[in-house]
């Protein structure tokens, strides 16, 4: 690959759509084919033929093609995915930063689709789609049977015109309409807050194309702020990830010159890479967008602020930081996501391309945090009554065929039948506690007011103040592959 990486990435949360976290490598086809499993592709050559003469009613054949495909790619992981012309264009609406919807980062959960989390300011946002909730209907669509995409583009339409979606809230055990307006979404993904004198926060809520350019550009009116900044809280919590040279340039902000990054590692050439804190490894057009941010930046302590919502590139930055020593890592355990997608376009029909798991990547100092996860060096709750759910949360380690990370081979997992087993028993907390009445899980106070638990709490470590630390977090030990 070289020392430079030529195309920016894209990177993910699980099967999030809109911010899926990929890496985009310049690809390139090996000399010559591998052998074909002969017998196999008979087989699937003879299904294909039974369906297309005996199904109930005649089928589209083009589309068993792309079922097929899609099918033998999602199998191989979480991650990698197969795009038609359709998928693609949102795919990379969702990386550009403007998408015509509802606004929300979505997966699949158990033939449902799931609310990642909204995006902040998005006509979800505004309707209280909160994190967790299930779709269970869109419009008058049942949800169950329905692929992810079939579930996006029904979500998707013309700016203005209405989409009612019915959700089920766990929290509160029931059902209720949501009607939504929809209209194009401009994520806006940095935010900044002089808190008090000496002591900013700036938020990152997802790395997109214009990312880098806001980040600074708030850096530079926070320091305008207070140029005698005492401290920085740098705000990564519920961020799915995007696109990895914004990661990069984020943590070069604060790191010295040449300091690496993040390393990746898989079977192809391509796919090895030692990405550094250098204009050369996140700058898009020859610029450093980084060049007028006062240099106290360099030396300004820092408290990075996590949650089990910061994923992929958010990882990236909260592993360089943390193992340069350059920042204090607060909150809860991260998702786990340490593979890199490359999006090959090689193919023959048009507007298509296939997104592929093609390497693990490394913090600096070598380690893997696949279905791990970066450990704060803080572990903090999200409110100062604890994290009385937070076993519902979904992370790498509870998908179907993950990656471990151990090794470099294609050794992968089943979901964590012990994390299946917590999440079981929350839920029936969540439930009895319903059924008596009692107050579950409240809504989460806004990032960034005087509200926010883990804000005041990073405040007080960098103010050198006493910090409520989690009585009942503890450290998920990575996994370790089984033996034959």
């Amino acid at each position: 690959m070289g020392t430079k990486l030529k195309v920016a990435g894209w990177v993910a949360l699980g099967a999030v759509a809109g911010a899926l976290t990929t890496l985009q490598f310049t690809a390139t086809a090996r000399s010559s084919m591998t052998p074909l499993p002969l017998e196999e592709m008979q087989q699937m050559a003879a299904v294909f033929d039974m369906v297309k003469r005996s199904y109930v009613e005649p089928v589209d054949e083009k589309k068993l093609i792309r079922d097929a495909i899609s099918g033998m790619v999602s199998g191989l992981d979480p991650h990698s995915q197969y795009f038609d012309g359709a998928s693609f264009k949102e795919f990379r609406e969702g990386i550009s930063g403007k998408f015509t919807g509802v606004g929300i980062q979505i997966e699949m959960d158990d033939g449902l689709v799931k609310v990642v989390s909204p995006i902040e300011g998005s006509p979800a946002f505004r309707a209280g789609l909160v994190s967790g909730d299930l779709i269970t209907r869109i419009d008058e669509t049942m949800v169950k049977g329905l692929t992810l995409d079939q579930a996006i583009k029904r979500m998707r339409g013309p700016s203005g015109t209405k989409v009612t979606l019915t959700i089920f809230r766990k929290s509160e055990n029931r059902t209720f309409p949501v009607p939504i307006l929809r209209e194009e979404i401009k994520t806006k993904s940095v935010r900044s807050k002089l808190m008090e004198p000496g002591y900013g926060w700036i938020r990152i809520s997802q790395f997109q194309e214009p990312t880098l350019r806001d980040f600074a550009e708030q850096l530079k009116e926070l320091m305008r702020q207070e140029p005698n900044m005492k401290g920085l809280v740098l705000d990564l919590r519920n961020d799915p990830g995007g696109l990895l040279d914004c990661a990069v340039g984020v943590s070069a902000a604060f790191l010295p010159r040449d300091a690496v990054v993040v390393s990746t590692n898989g079977q192809i050439a391509e796919s090895k890479s030692l990405l550094k804190a250098s204009p050369s490894f996140y700058s898009r057009d020859g610029s450093d967008p980084l060049s007028s941010i006062p240099a106290l930046i360099k030396t300004v302590p820092v408290v990075v602020l996590v949650n089990e919502g910061s994923a992929s590139a958010s990882e990236i930055v909260a592993g360089a930081l943390k193992d340069h020593k350059r920042a204090t890592i607060m909150g809860s355990q991260t998702f786990g996501k340490g593979s890199v997608q490359s999006e090959m376009t090689r193919l023959p029909i048009p507007n298509t391309s296939l997104k592929i798991t093609t390497a693990r990547y490394y913090t600096p100092s070598g380690q893997s945090i696949q279905a791990k996860g970066i450990v704060p060096d803080v572990l903090i709750d999200e409110t100062a009554e604890g994290n009385l759910y937070a076993a519902l949360r979904v992370r790498e380690a509870d998908l179907e065929h993950h990656l471990t990370a151990a090794g470099e081979g294609g050794d992968k997992k089943d979901a964590d039948p012990s994390r299946e087993k917590a999440r079981e028993e929350a839920l029936k907390r969540m439930e009895a506690a319903t059924a008596k009445g009692e107050k579950t899980q409240p809504r989460l106070p806004e990032y960034g007011t005087p509200e926010d638990f883990p804000l005041q709490q990073a405040l007080n470590r960098l103010k050198g103040k006493s910090v409520q630390v989690s009585k009942t977090q503890v450290e998920r030990k990575v996994e370790e592959p089984k033996s034959n």
